[in-house]
């Protein structure tokens, strides 16, 4: 007796868990819609139609295809010359971050070996997806260590930024008339 009133009451639950879920399934009429950053004047019956791709229209292409624009665009979302001649020119110090889809390179702090009292630290933006000498920009900032071992913020000596930019600029060209067939 008790063996049948336990199955019974198995059976009970079970039903209603089913009618429960059942409800849940008919109540809810359209799936939530998340933003996309589309145009939200215009009504949007489905997200996912032509949502655009985080990896663009062609996929991921970090270094170039066939037929591509000589703008260097890409997938990243920033020009790519840019990007890859900004990567190798800070490459001697640790990365700390890279978004090639914001055009953001940060590097945590590098101390030469030639003076391990000062450090370095590098904010890379690619502003642009031209290759242009305005695309990129370079923040530089310095530290020296206090005979206390604590470190200080201190100036960097002038138009240090817009050397690291020049030399940015100068690798992406190298590499746009590498990849053109000039050459180099």
């Amino acid at each position: 007796m008790q063996d049948f009133a336990l199955r019974s009451g198995f059976l009970t639950l079970l039903i209603a868990a089913l009618f429960t879920l059942s409800a849940c399934g008919t109540a809810v009429k359209k799936e939530a819609k998340y933003p996309t950053g589309m145009d939200r004047s215009q009504p949007v019956d489905d997200i996912y139609a032509d949502a655009p791709s985080v990896f663009g229209k062609d996929g991921l292409r970090i270094f170039g295809r066939e037929g591509e624009s000589d703008t260097g665009a890409s997938g990243i979302g920033v020009n790519s010359y840019l990007w890859r001649a900004s990567l190798d020119t800070v490459s001697f110090m640790p990365l700390a971050s890279a978004d090639p889809f914001g055009g953001v390179i940060l590097t945590d702090w590098y101390s030469p070996p030639e003076t391990p009292d000062e450090r370095f630290k590098l904010n890379v933006f690619i502003l642009d997806r031209q290759l242009r000498s305005d695309g990129i920009q370079v923040k530089v900032f310095r530290q020296i260590r206090k005979k206390g071992g604590s470190w200080q913020d201190s100036n960097v000596a002038d138009g240090t930024g817009r050397q690291l930019e020049d030399a940015i600029l100068t690798r992406a060209r190298q590499m746009r008339v590498a990849q053109m067939g000039g050459g180099g």
